[in-house]
């Protein structure tokens, strides 16, 4: 049998910018990403904090080092900037390793979206 887990969770990020005007996705600093062992193209679900939107889309990847978080196309009008954000990976796994798996879960400065040291 194979279930969906957690596989990676950047948790409590703040949305840098919100851009009506481009072709879907969720733009994210590859900083961020690498610690958070995502990739571009994949999916992931966000939640707002601040209104309680929950929707899905996919990862392109930001300038290393940016500290952007921003949500285009669609999504641009479920956030706001300054609006805080979790953002879920998921992975299909063996029921067997899905009970020994550990999720990536990072936490970046909510001021900056920088990792902490």
């Amino acid at each position: 049998m194979m279930i969906e887990v957690l596989k990676s969770k950047i948790h409590c990020a703040r949305v840098t910018e919100a851009n009506l005007n481009y072709m879907g996705s969720i733009t994210i600093d590859e900083d961020l990403l690498d610690a958070a062992n995502m990739i571009a193209g994949e999916k992931v679900a966000i939640v707002d904090n601040n209104n309680g939107e929950r929707f899905e889309t996919y990862i392109i990847k930001g300038e290393r080092g940016s500290g952007k978080v921003c949500l285009n196309g669609a999504a641009a009008r479920k956030v706001q900037p300054g609006d805080i954000v979790i953002i879920m990976s998921y992975a299909l796994m063996d029921f067997e390793e899905a009970k020994r798996f550990s999720p990536t879960v990072v936490f970046p400065d909510q001021a900056t979206n920088k990792l902490p040291g």
